[in-house]
């Protein structure tokens, strides 16, 4: 171990190690790219991918961020996008939860959908992409339905929860078992030009405030349909919110909601 760091320290510069060095640590001292990866934040240094993060986020603030464990339910319009920020931003653990397989309806929004994997699993996709983008991100697929039944085990461990779900029945049973686990819940709705997102902590009923009276299944997205650039801002205001969780920094839409209304151009926020 003392010889990697010594390597590591000796291909640093100004605190940035490249991406190649890294490689070459993994080839050389025979650990995985996510074990060098734990070692470079330890010794204080920043990957140079982070670079453009580091005038925004501490070195402590992206170890934080490397060695927590996000969960994302659902994984297409919203947890596509979730996904790939998340990875890119430095979220050492990924578990990606949703059952469904790719169709040809999904390309006109969902970041992980192609041509190539229609009818393939969406979690698949989700670990082929982050392997792709970072390689010190560990993402644990997990190709089942969320339920009060498995909900504690696929959750475990989990630093904070992403509802990217599309169900309203299912959005309800996630925000009570991250209530029964103490866990931080995310919350992001789409539908045509319109989508919201507020945080629930633990103490709070704010799922049960925005949805408790709904009798239908499917949200709004299922009259008004979803254009490419909807799930894209509200999966970004998601990922906001999961960092500053993360890193407990700046405030939370807790007890509050944010509307999103991109036709008029106009951000509204609403108390729970």
């Amino acid at each position: 171990m003392d010889s990697l760091k010594a390597f590591l320290y000796e291909h640093a510069v100004d605190g940035l190690l490249p991406l190649h060095s890294q490689q070459q640590a993994v080839e050389r001292f025979g650990f995985s790219f996510p074990q060098v990866e734990e070692v470079v934040v330890e010794l204080g240094l920043l990957p140079a991918r982070y670079q453009r993060n580091r005038q925004t986020i501490s070195i402590e603030g992206q170890r934080t961020l490397f060695r927590s464990r996000v969960a994302v339910v659902g994984c297409g319009g919203l947890g596509g996008y979730v996904i790939e920020q998340l990875a890119r931003l430095g979220v050492g653990h990924i578990v990606a939860i949703d059952p469904d397989v790719f169709e040809e309806h999904n390309l006109n929004r969902q970041v992980l959908s192609t041509l190539d994997n229609l009818g393939q699993p969406k979690v698949g996709a989700a670990k082929e992409r982050v392997k792709e983008i970072n390689p010190a991100v560990t993402l644990l697929p997990s190709q089942v339905a969320l339920s009060g039944a498995n909900g504690h085990e696929l959750l475990q461990e989990s630093h904070v929860v992403v509802d990217a779900l599309d169900s309203i029945t299912v959005r309800l049973q996630l925000a009570q078992i991250c209530a029964e686990m103490n866990l931080p819940l995310v919350h992001g709705a789409i539908g045509g030009w319109y989508g919201h997102v507020t945080t629930q902590l633990p103490t709070e009923r704010s799922i049960q405030k925005l949805y408790g009276g709904c009798t239908e299944g499917k949200g709004i997205e299922k009259q008004l349909g979803n254009p490419s650039f909807t799930p894209a801002v509200v999966a970004s205001l998601q990922v906001a919110e999961v960092c500053k969780i993360v890193l407990g920094e700046g405030q939370l839409l807790s007890g509050r909601t944010l509307a999103v209304d991109l036709l008029a151009m106009e951000f509204h926020e609403m108390g729970l």
